[in-house]
């Protein structure tokens, strides 16, 4: 079956929208999976990103980097936080190590797939993220 939504780690969203390392392999996975997944938190997440990346001087374009993070979020659908998120989250970190915002992460992600994540691709640039992702079942992709 071939998707083209996949759930995407803001970890993945980042170089997606800025100049970094992992941008090409980004772009190109956005472009094979232009239709992403994200949890509520996301915006959050990357304008806190675009943020440090700007205290650290690493980040010279910050509106392009707004642009492209404006496209990416009008063609996601966002996981909201609902009751079934949170009590999947609640068991992630003991069930797989995560921290309480990865547990966010990966809680939306099974609620995205019904909790059936096999042959859903997880896309992510996050090791120990990606680790659970896999271990949850999801098909990784590992920028």
């Amino acid at each position: 079956m071939r998707t083209e939504r996949a759930f995407w780690d803001t970890s993945a969203i980042i170089p997606v929208c800025c100049v970094q390392a992992f941008s090409p392999v980004a772009r190109s996975t956005f472009r094979r999976f232009p239709r992403p997944a994200l949890w509520w938190g996301t915006p959050v997440e990357v304008r806190s990103a675009f943020e440090r990346l700007k205290s650290e001087n690493a980040l010279p374009n910050e509106q392009s980097a707004i642009r492209h993070w404006s496209k990416f979020r009008a063609k996601a659908i966002e996981i909201v936080p609902d009751e079934a998120v949170l009590s999947i989250a609640e068991t992630i970190p003991e069930t797989y190590g995560l921290r309480a915002l990865d547990a966010f992460q990966l809680a939306a992600a099974l609620v995205w797939c019904n909790e059936k994540p096999r042959n859903r691709p997880f896309v992510c640039a996050d090791t120990r993220l990606s680790e659970a992702a896999s271990d949850a079942g999801f098909d990784v992709i590992t920028l």
